[in-house]
Formats: structure tokens, sequence, C-alpha cells
């Protein structure tokens, strides 16, 4: 069995989806290069990425991949996503905000036991608490002697 390019491409994801494409139409291919551009990304521009197929597919696939970048198997509807609401994104933006504060952006990779201490998100959290316990302490005065 013979094999012959079909197309090249940069990127080795971008070969996968088409390989994957043409193999839900019927055609056998092979992705070349695959392990050589994922070992070293920089290989993918030097080499390219080839999709091979057997010679008497070549014009059927390149012409079912001319088609796909025009657009013909493209569903209108189903590409575009739904707005977010306005209590998702408020959501979103407490949660960050606590991640922030308590130092969830300073983290690092190592295991917890190895991560050094976030001390401005302790700093914080103790600043927090005894707020409350200041708040608590003034409502207990005032209910219980007041002026």
């Amino acid at each position: 069995m013979a094999l012959r390019e079909i197309a090249r491409f940069v990127d080795v994801y971008e070969a996968d989806l088409a390989a994957a494409f043409l193999e839900s139409h019927g055609i056998r291919v092979t992705v070349t290069e695959r392990f050589q551009t994922t070992v070293d990304p920089l290989m993918q521009r030097a080499l390219g990425i080839r999709l091979m197929a057997h010679e008497s597919r070549i014009a059927e696939a390149r012409d079912l991949l001319e088609r796909a970048r025009a657009g013909e198997f493209a569903e209108p509807d189903g590409d575009d996503l739904a707005p977010i609401d306005t209590g998702t994104r408020a959501t979103g933006t407490v949660m960050a905000l606590a991640a922030f504060a308590t130092g969830g952006f300073w983290g690092t990779s190592l295991p917890r036991r190895f991560r050094p201490v976030a001390w401005q998100g302790m700093l914080i959290s103790a600043g927090a608490v005894s707020l409350g316990i200041l708040l608590i302490w003034i409502a207990a005065k005032l209910i219980l002697d007041p002026p």
C-alpha cells in the first residue's frame, strides 16, 4: 500500500483534527512526525506534520478538506456560546477576589507540605476575624449596657 501526502500542517492538533474528520468520512489516514513534533514543539514548523493516505483516496481526501475549509460542514447555530448572566459573572468575580485575598494566586506547583506559608492570606483572614469579634463585642455592649 503506497501512501501519499494529502496535506501538510504546521500544528499537530490541526493535523489530528483533519485526520479525525477524514476518518469519519471513511478515509484511513496517518499523521506523520507526531512524535518528533510533540517532544520538541519547535520542530512543528521545521518538519511540518504530514497527513498521508492511500494514493487511490488522495483526490477524495483533498476535496473533503477543501470543502471543510470552505465551511460546508459547519453548523450555523452550534458554534456560539450563550451569554453569561450577571449572577455567574458576579460569582466568578467574588471567587477570584477571595482567591487573591487569601493567597490563592501566590501558590506554587509544590506539594502542600513544601509550599511557603501565604502570609498575606493569613493576615487578611486574621484581620477579618478580629473585625468580626470587635463588632460582636460592640453590639453586645450596646445591647447590655445602653448609653
